[in-house]
C-alpha cells in the first residue's frame, strides 16, 4: 500500500494513503447518455505534449519509483505500482485509457473486438494486429489468451492469483477463423469484458502453476511492447528497460528507461543530484521546485526554516560568549548550518532545471467509518459524522494551494469524466450542524450525560471471565496492554506514536500534528479495543465483539486533560449509558503524511462542533494499514481508492456486505468499513450481468447512492498528482486518466519547444 493514492487494470483494487502514487488505473466503460454535464475530468493532463518529430532519437530517461517490485506478475497479491508501470511498457493490453478517461482500443495489438453473440451465450471475438509478435518472434494468439484464462479462472488452486473476477465467467477460449482471431465464450453475461487480457502475459508465464507463481517474479523472458525488460538490479534499486527491436508500432524515441527506486522524502535531493529526470512529488517538494524555477527562495524553507530571530541572537551570543566550551559547541552547530544552507542553495540551483506538472489522479481520498461495533455501528451516528463535515472546505484545504479544482468527490464508484459518475452525495446530505446534532440525539447521545460505569448487560459476566466474540476476517486479536505500558516502548506490530485529544486552534495546511504534551492517560495500547461488554449487530446480522473506546477527557482544548473547559465553538460532551462519545481517529505519522494529518485535524475540529470527540492516534506508516485499517482497529481513518474503470467488478469487494465464514469469522473481502447491504450487492450483480453499457452505468449509480446512504465512507476529494519533470522532457508528467504512451516519451531536440501534441509518424 502506498501513500497518496495506474493505466492498466488492477487485479486487486489497491488501497492507498494520500501522498504516494496509486497502484492501478483501470479502464472505463462507455459513457451513459444522461451524464453529459458530468462527463469531463475536473483537470486535464499536464505532460508538455510535443510532436515526435521534435524529439531527439535516443537517450535514457531516469524515472523515480517507490520500490523495486517483488513481482512482475500484476495478477499476484504483492504486485505494486512499479509492477504496473513495467507491464505498461513491455506487455500487450487490449484497451487503454484516453485523456478523458474513456477506453480506447489499443490499435497496436487489436484490430477489433466486439460481442458477436448474446444468445444462448455471450461471445466476444478479438481480431489481433497482423504484426503483433512476442519478443522471441512467436505470434500473439489464442494460446496466450487460453493460458491466461486457465490461470486466472480460479479452477486450479495451484495458481497463486490475487483474484479471478471476470475470468471465472469464461467457459472457453478458442482459435477463430484464423490464427489472428480469438473467440471467447462466457458461461454468464459479463458487462466488463473489456477489462480482460490487459495486460496479456505469454503462455510461457501463464501455462503452468510454477511459471505463474515464480517464473515472472524477477524476470520476463518474453515480452511484447515498445520496450523489453533488460534487467532488475535490486541492489542499485534499478529496473532497466530497453527498446524492443521487434516492436512493430511507432519506434520508441528513447533508447531506454531506468526506473530507479527513491523514497518519497528523498526525491528533491535525487532530482537535484541528477539521479532522476522524473519523479512524483509531494506538495512541499512541488513548492520548492516552483520557487527554484523562478529563481526565488524563502527563509521558511531549507535548513534555516526553524531559525527565528530570537534563536539566531541566542546562537550568536553563545558562539561569542565567555564560556569556551559552549562557544565551541555553538560554533560547530553554526558551521553545520552554514554548510547545510550552502548545500540547499546548490540544490535549488539544480532544481531550476525542472518544472512541476500537475493534474488530479484518478483516485480519491475518503473518510472511513468502521461500522463493525462501537458508536459507529449505529447508522445514525455515521450519518451525523457525515453531516458534520464541510467537504468543500476539506477539498479546498488540500487542492486550492496547488491551484487545482477544489471540488468534492460525489461518488464512491467513479470520478468526473467516467461513464458511471454522478454526484450522489445528496443521498446523505451536505454539512448541517443542526441535523448532525439531531441524529446524535435520536441515537441516544446527549449532552451532560453521566460518565459513570455503564450498566452491566447480559453476558458481561461471561465475557469478563474470558469469553470472546467472533473475530472479523483479517482482524488482529492482540492481548490488552497494561495500563502502565507506554505506546512508544517499541515499534512492533500495531505500535502507535501517541494518542491525544485534538485541540480547536487552527493550523496552516500541511503542518504536522503536534506530538508533545500528550495526556499520559491516553498512552494505552489500542491494538485491541474489545472490552467484553457484549456484542453489537453488524448490518442486522453477524456479531462481532465490541471495541473499548478511549475515555473522554473533557472537552478538547490544547491536548486538554479531563475537566478542561470547552473552547468557543465546541459543543458539550455527549454521553450514552455512562460512556462518552469519543472516536479513535487513526492517522499515519510518516514524513510524507503531513497532508493527511492536516485533513484529519480539520475533520476532528468539525466533529468537535457537534459534540463528537476524537482521540487521534498516530501510527507508523508500515503499521497503518495492516494493523489498523485491514484489521478493523480504528473508528475513523483516511485512505484512498483508485477510481475503477469497471466499478461493477472492481468495487463490489470494497462495498460487499460482510458475511460469516465457515470458521465463524467474518469475511469482509476489501470492505474495511464493515458496512454493507444486500441491496448494494444486488445492484452490483445486476450491473455486472448487463451487456447494455448505459443500463450497467445506471445500476452502478444507483448502487453508489445507497452506499452514500449507508454512511460507511465519505469521499472527500480527488487526489493531486504532482510530477517534477526536467524541462526538456516531453509527453510525460501528470497523466491524469491517460495510460502513458511510452513510445512517445523523449527529450526535446536542442532549440525546440513543445508543440500541440505528438504526431503519429
Amino acid at each position: 500500500m502506498s501513500h497518496h493514492g495506474v493505466g492498466l487494470r488492477a487485479v486487486t483494487r489497491s488501497v492507498a494513503f494520500l501522498t504516494a502514487g496509486v497502484l492501478a488505473v483501470p479502464l472505463v466503460t462507455a459513457c451513459g447518455g444522461d451524464q453529459d454535464e458530468e462527463s469531463k475530468p475536473l483537470a486535464g493532463q499536464d505532460i508538455a505534449p510535443a510532436a515526435r518529430s521534435l524529439l531527439a532519437d535516443g537517450g535514457t530517461l531516469r524515472w523515480a519509483v517507490d520500490s523495486v517490485p517483488e513481482t512482475l506478475n500484476t495478477f499476484q497479491a504483492d504486485a505494486d505500482a512499479t509492477t504496473t508501470r513495467v507491464a505498461q511498457a513491455v506487455l500487450p493490453s487490449m484497451y487503454r485509457l484516453d485523456v478523458n478517461g474513456r477506453p480506447e482500443r489499443n490499435a497496436d495489438f487489436l484490430e477489433s473486438a466486439k460481442v458477436v453473440e448474446t444468445e444462448p451465450q455471450q461471445v466476444v471475438l478479438y481480431k489481433l494486429h497482423q504484426q503483433a509478435v512476442w519478443s522471441d518472434g512467436r505470434e500473439i494468439g489464442a494460446a496466450d489468451f487460453a493460458a491466461q484464462w486457465r490461470a486466472l479462472s480460479g479452477r486450479d488452486s495451484a495458481y497463486w492469483t490475487a483474484r479471478n473476477a471476470g475470468y471465472d465467467r469464461i467457459e472457453k477460449v478458442q482459435r477463430g477463423a484464423n490464427d489472428l482471431e480469438v473467440k471467447v465464450t462466457f458461461s454468464r453475461p459479463y458487462a466488463d469484458w473489456k477489462s480482460l487480457f490487459s495486460p496479456l502475459y505469454p503462455k510461457e508465464v501463464m501455462g503452468t502453476p510454477d511459471s505463474f507463481n515464480e517464473g515472472a517474479r524477477r524476470k520476463l523472458k518474453v515480452t511484447a511492447g515498445p520496450f523489453n525488460l533488460k534487467k532488475i538490479a535490486k541492489a542499485d534499486g534499478d529496473i532497466v528497460l530497453v527498446r524492443n527491436p521487434r516492436w512493430w508500432g511507432r519506434t520508441a524515441r528513447l533508447d531506454g528507461i531506468v526506473l530507479h527506486a527513491v523514497p518519497r522524502d528523498k526525491r528533491a535531493e535525487a532530482l537535484a543530484a541528477g539521479k532522476v529526470d522524473v519523479a512524483e512529488i509531494d506538495p512541499a517538494e512541488a513548492e520548492r521546485i516552483v520557487l527554484a524555477a523562478r529563481g526565488k527562495s524563502t527563509p521558511l524553507q531549507g535548513p534555516g526554516a526553524a531559525l527565528t530571530p530570537a534563536r539566531a541572537l541566542r546562537s550568536w551570543a553563545l558562539a561569542h560568549g565567555s564560556d569556551e566550551e559552549a562557544a565551541g559547541a555553538e560554533s560547530s552547530v553554526r558551521r553545520k548550518q552554514r554548510d547545510a544552507a550552502t548545500k540547499y542553495a546548490g540544490q535549488q540551483q539544480s532544481l531550476s532545471a525542472f518544472e512541476v506538472r500537475k493534474s488530479l489522479e484518478p483516485a480519491y481520498t475518503q473518510l472511513a467509518l468502521n461500522g463493525a461495533d462501537g458508536p459507529l455501528a449505529d447508522e445514525r451516528v455515521r450519518r451525523a459524522v457525515a453531516r458534520a463535515l464541510d467537504r468543500e472546505e476539506i477539498a479546498g484545504l488540500v487542492l486550492k494551494p496547488l491551484g487545482l479544482p477544489a471540488v468534492p468527490v460525489g461518488s464512491h464508484l467513479a470520478l468526473s469524466g467516467q461513464a458511471a459518475y454522478a454526484d450522489n452525495s445528496g443521498a446523505l446530505g451536505g454539512q448541517d450542524t443542526d441535523e448532525a446534532e439531531q441524529l446524535l440525539a435520536d441515537a441516544g447521545w446527549v449532552q451532560g450525560g453521566p460518565l459513570g460505569k455503564p450498566k452491566k448487560k447480559d453476558g458481561d459476566a461471561e465475557k469478563a471471565a474470558g469469553g470472546e466474540g467472533k473475530k472479523a476476517s483479517g482482524r488482529s486479536a492482540s492481548p490488552k496492554a497494561s495500563p502502565k505500558a507506554s505506546p512508544k516502548a517499541g515499534k512492533g506490530r500495531g505500535d502507535d506514536d501517541g494518542t491525544y485529544v485534538v485541540g480547536d486552534d487552527e493550523k496552516p495546511y500541511g503542518e504536522p500534528v503536534r506530538e508533545d504534551h500528550q495526556d499520559p492517560r491516553d498512552h494505552q495500547d489500542h491494538r485491541d479495543h474489545r472490552d467484553g461488554s457484549g456484542k453489537k449487530n453488524l448490518a442486522q446480522d453477524g456479531k462481532q465483539s465490541v471495541r473499548k473506546h478511549p475515555e473522554q477527557g473533557g472537552a478538547p482544548g490544547a491536548y486538554a486533560p479531563k475537566g478542561t473547559p470547552a473552547p468557543a465553538g465546541a459543543a458539550g460532551a455527549l454521553a450514552k449509558d455512562g460512556k462518552p462519545l469519543t472516536l479513535r481517529f487513526v492517522l499515519p505519522s510518516g514524513p510524507g503524511s503531513a497532508t493527511l494529518r492536516a485533513v484529519g485535524e480539520r475533520i476532528a475540529r468539525m466533529l468537535d462542533r457537534v459534540g463528537i470527540r476524537t482521540a487521534v492516534t498516530k501510527v507508523s506508516d508500515d503499521s497503518y494499514f495492516k494493523d489498523h485499517i485491514a484489521s478493523g482497529q480504528y473508528d475513523l481513518a483516511l485512505y484512498s481508492w483508485p477510481a475503477s474503470a469497471f466499478p461493477a467488478t472492481d468495487a463490489r469487494p470494497i462495498y460487499a456486505k460482510p458475511v460469516p465464514a465457515a470458521d465463524g469469522s467474518l469475511n469482509v473481502e476489501q470492505n474495511y468499513t464493515r458496512v454493507g447491504t444486500d441491496q448494494v450487492d444486488q445492484l452490483f450483480d445486476q450491473a455486472i450481468a448487463t451487456l447494455d453499457e448505459g443500463r450497467s452505468a445506471s445500476l452502478v449509480r444507483k448502487a453508489d447512492a445507497r452506499i452514500w446512504a449507508a454512511g460507511g465512507s465519505i469521499p472527500l476529494f480527488q487526489r493531486p498528482q504532482l510530477t517534477a519533470v526536467k524541462k526538456n522532457v516531453a509527453n510525460l508528467g501528470a497523466f491524469g486518466f491517460q495510460t502513458p504512451v511510452y513510445e512517445d516519451m523523449g527529450f526535446l531536440k536542442k532549440g525546440t519547444t513543445p508543440s500541440a501534441g505528438p504526431s503519429q509518424d
